[in-house]
């Protein structure tokens, strides 16, 4: 019997039940990194839709709208 009271028997199941629990860890990691690859996959087929909504969307909120109304104002009151 080892000095914590457990024979190497059980020692031995708690090592393959820890060796069991990485190994699932392990394939829930790579899942989670192939799903991560797809989404880039994914990504790249709709770039060009992707892309336009990003600036889209940054032109509009740091002001873009209201500066070219501004400007096109400017130019039709100077002709």
């Amino acid at each position: 019997m080892a000095e914590n009271g457990r024979t190497p028997e059980q020692i031995r199941r708690e090592i393959e039940r820890e060796r069991e629990g990485l190994a699932e860890a392990m394939e829930s990691l790579r899942s989670s990194i192939h799903e991560a690859a797809d989404v880039g996959g994914k990504l790249s087929a709709r770039l060009p839709a992707v892309a336009g909504a990003a600036f889209g969307a940054g032109f509009f909120l740091f002001g873009g709208i209201g500066a070219t109304m501004r400007l096109l104002a400017r130019r039709s009151r100077e002709h």
